[in-house]
């Protein structure tokens, strides 16, 4: 199931928020859904997940423009979309805002440790491509992507089956080592173990110690209607599986749009150039049109000019999950032909003997006016000498 979440809302700011508000809003959402206080609770670890996300966007002055004029896809447009693979890169990315000693060890704000240390799964990604017409109506599509899954072999513990995982002496199974540097107390992750509390001495013969095995995996997601090419959803619960027992991480699926013949999409509007001829663009004319929904005749007024665009409100792309709807915008050009039949060419030479004799076309009659004024103002006329003037200097030699 694909969602999306309005920032502010998360953090219950107000959308002129500061800095400084934004902070502490965060810190607070952070300690409400930590790991930590919700044990077991996927639910709470996707709340802590897309707190982080929304910090991170809304603390950037650029991400948060973007964020604030286009929404989500317009993050996914501009590349700065993104998201966080695990919790431990929230440790990593957001453990100094919260200062002083839990700089390096956020995980262990709380006096705990994390050890029991439940993992959560890898996050994965795929595509998916679709036609316009499929995005404009939404459509449930077939998506293929490898994760991460419980090596069947061993059930996850990376032992040989027969054998089992021994707990980590360096650490006494807690996954955690203590550092004293002053007055303050850091808990570190367990350099022997990696945080796991066990260590293998005999591997797994098909995941070697890991725990997991790469596995190809199809799904059906259902696209909303009117998502556009850099468009991410996120596919709750269907990443990479947990080693050892931990919330599965999220798939995210990047929809690019075919090329269509005849439109090009410029936000939720879409755009259509249709050729017309000089008659028709001069007496007006009765043409047909291509669609979202098919063929449809409209009208092109007396004296359309190449370029005019006549717009059809509420017939372009739909906006996720608003009730809007964006215009086809038919833009008509006039086509000149290149090669014209004998009679063709009689008729066009008449009609311009009329046009020139007529002043039919106002605009080039006008362009005509102002041409010789032009020419008049900065280029004017040399004035022959007068006869007697130039006779008189011929006697004078």
């Amino acid at each position: 199931m694909a969602d999306e979440v309005d920032y502010y809302e998360l953090l219950e700011v107000d959308r002129s928020a500061s800095d400084e508000e934004i902070a502490a809003a965060y810190r607070k959402a952070a300690r409400k859904y930590h790991p930590d206080l919700n044990p077991g609770d996927e639910s709470a670890v996707e709340k802590f997940k897309l707190c982080a996300e929304a910090f991170d966007v809304l603390k950037d002055k650029e991400k948060r423009e973007i964020y604030d004029r286009y929404g989500k896809a317009g993050l996914d447009r501009n590349g700065a979309g993104g998201g966080f693979q695990n919790v431990n890169d929230i440790f990593g990315a957001f453990g100094d805002i919260f200062g002083g000693a839990f700089g390096g060890a956020f995980g262990d704000i709380f006096g705990g440790s994390r050890a029991g240390n439940v993992m959560q799964g890898a996050d994965v990604r795929c595509g998916v491509t679709l036609d316009l017409h499929e995005a404009a109506k939404g459509v449930t599509k077939e998506i293929r992507f490898r994760r991460h899954e419980v090596c069947k072999n061993c059930g996850g513990s990376g032992a040989k089956p027969g054998t089992k995982p021994e707990t980590c002496k360096y650490c006494g199974g807690r996954g955690r080592v203590q550092q004293s540097t002053g007055i303050f107390s850091i808990q570190t992750t367990c350099p022997k173990c990696g945080g796991r509390g066990t260590v293998i001495a005999e591997p797994c013969s098909e995941c070697r110690g890991a725990g997991l095995t790469v596995r190809e995996v199809t799904r059906e997601i259902h696209i909303p209607a009117g998502v556009d090419s850099g468009t991410r959803l996120r596919v709750q619960g269907e990443g990479g599986r947990s080693p050892n027992g931990g919330p599965s991480g999220d798939c995210y699926v990047f929809v690019q749009i075919k090329k269509h013949p005849f439109f090009r999409r410029e936000g939720q509007d879409l755009v259509c150039q249709i050729p017309i001829g000089y008659a028709q663009a001069a007496l007006g004319a009765e043409v047909e049109v291509p669609t979202l929904d098919g063929k449809e005749k409209i009208k092109i007024a007396p004296g359309t000019q190449n370029g005019d665009v006549i717009r059809l409100r509420g017939r372009g792309m739909p906006t996720p999950r608003r009730n809007m709807q964006g215009d086809l915008l038919i833009q008509v050009y006039i086509e000149v032909p290149t090669k014209i039949k004998p009679e063709h060419e009689a008729i066009l030479r008449e009609l311009a003997k009329y046009e020139t004799k007529n002043g039919a076309l106002k605009e080039q009659k006008s362009f005509g006016a102002k041409l010789a004024q032009f020419v008049k103002d900065f280029f004017p006329e040399k004035k022959p000498r007068p006869a007697e003037e130039s006779k008189e200097k011929d006697n004078s030699k």
